[in-house]
Order: C-alpha cells, then sequence, then structure tokens
C-alpha cells in the first residue's frame, strides 16, 4: 500500500523570489506568482500545504493590461452601510495603489480558506523599484 507524502516542517524550504513586474501582463504575472506562493514548482508539492516561496514584486506600477481595462475593469468594495457601494477604475487604482491591483488577481487565484489567507501574507508588493527586503537574498526570476 502506497502512502501520500505529507511533508513536515523540517522538509519545507521557503526561499524569497524576486519578480520585476515592469511591462508585464497582469494575469500572466498573476498565475506565475499564484504558482510560486503555493509552491506547483517544487517536486515536493502537496495540496493543502504551505510549501510555497516569499514572493516580492517590484514596480507594481508600470503593469500592462490588453485591450481597453484600464478603462472598463472596475474595483467594488461595499462598507455594508446603505448606498456604501465604491467603484474605482483599474486606470485609478493603479495611480493610487498599485499594490492592491496584484494582490487581487493572485488572491483571485488562490484558495479561499484558511490556506489561502496564509498564502497572501508572503507576497509583497512595490509600486516602485525599491523593496526592504534585501536581507532575505531574494533570487530574481
Amino acid at each position: 500500500m502506497q502512502k501520500s507524502f505529507y511533508p513536515k516542517a523540517d522538509d519545507l524550504n521557503n526561499e524569497w523570489v524576486l519578480l520585476d513586474a515592469n511591462n508585464q501582463n497582469l494575469g500572466r504575472l498573476a498565475t506565475q506568482i499564484a504558482s510560486l506562493l503555493l509552491g506547483k514548482h517544487k517536486p515536493g508539492f502537496t495540496p493543502g500545504t504551505e510549501c510555497g516561496d516569499f514572493v516580492i514584486v517590484i514596480n507594481a506600477k508600470n503593469i500592462q493590461v490588453t485591450g481597453s481595462k484600464l478603462e472598463d475593469k472596475m474595483y467594488y468594495r461595499h462598507s455594508q452601510f446603505p448606498s456604501g457601494l465604491k467603484v474605482i477604475s483599474l486606470q485609478d487604482q493603479l495611480a493610487i495603489h498599485p499594490d492592491r491591483v496584484i494582490r487581487s488577481a493572485v488572491w483571485g487565484m488562490l484558495p479561499h480558506n484558511k490556506l489561502g489567507r496564509s498564502l497572501i501574507k508572503k507576497l509583497k508588493v512595490y509600486g516602485g523599484a525599491e523593496h526592504p527586503h534585501e536581507a532575505q537574498q531574494p533570487k530574481a526570476i
């Protein structure tokens, strides 16, 4: 009888990865980030375990989208009060909070449970080229 592999805490080797979002397509970058966070690129990948890497994304304000998504794509949030709907376009969101654009695209590709909530905390997104994680010595991809 074959048993399933379940990694122990000592088996997990979380690395730090640096991605440059300059002139990258939003969806293709988000799928790459989600795969790195989940750990699908590792040979010991086990669904339901936190075996992925930490991901640092720089130059988030220079992300690209195709078509007319800059004007047409909207982000919605609601305050749970009457007439509390807030709407912002992708173009305005990139100008104000470019990290939220990538974070929401990646969140849509992660599991919506405890695992996904812990994985999204491993994502660090910065609008410019500077980041405070030099001490972790991230590998550039």
